[in-house]
């Protein structure tokens, strides 16, 4: 682990490959799990306020489960706040092009300037899954099959973690942290390969 300030972040994110092939896996991770997307707690005020904005671009059932459940819902499994989903399966916020690949559909509206808020941090932060304990806050890789396509395609482009996560990195924590982030990356290559 390297420590960061309070942030201890996993080797992994420095070592590991990955850049999301969406042409391989269709977006699974919108699809597949046991729960919805994780969601920090001031992110849900924000989900309830742009409901009726980005309803427009939901699926009928996505709808359909947000107005029934409400905007986010309480993990059963750990308590957590986490996105609703359609059926226990999909989240609610899924829509699906032509090709069957999902998409957001708040990042959709974003993209459309529709709203100011692109998604939940945890979607964009993925693979990167945050623990923020008493004392600290852990940054892990979330290792999944379905996203084995994902570390292929990094591998042949030749792209970290670190470096595919750059925008949501500094969207969580500044950019200052992404600087030295990339700093303690450089570190441990040299370290690594001597």
């Amino acid at each position: 682990m390297i420590q960061i300030d309070d942030k201890l972040i996993s080797e992994d994110i420095f070592a590991e490959s990955f850049v999301c092939n969406l042409t391989k896996c269709k977006g699974a991770c919108c699809v597949d799990g046991d729960t919805g997307a994780p969601l920090d707690k001031d992110e849900l005020p924000i989900l309830e306020e742009i409901f009726p904005k980005i309803k427009s671009y939901l699926r009928s059932e996505g709808v359909k489960a947000i107005e029934e459940q409400g905007t986010w819902v309480i993990d059963p499994y750990d308590g957590g706040y986490v996105t609703t989903l359609v059926n226990g399966s999909e989240c609610a916020y899924v829509i699906f092009d032509e090709k069957g690949t999902t998409k957001c559909g708040i990042e959709k509206a974003y993209e459309d300037g529709v709203v100011d808020w692109k998604k939940p941090i945890s979607c964009h932060l993925y693979p990167i899954r945050v623990n923020d304990y008493k004392t600290f806050i852990a940054l892990n890789y979330h290792e999944w099959e379905i996203c084995n396509d994902a570390c292929t395609l990094g591998k042949e482009l030749q792209v970290r973690i670190y470096q595919f996560l750059k925008e949501p990195l500094i969207r969580k924590y500044g950019e200052e942290f992404y600087k030295t982030l990339c700093d303690a990356a450089e570190e441990w290559e040299k370290e690594y390969n001597s």
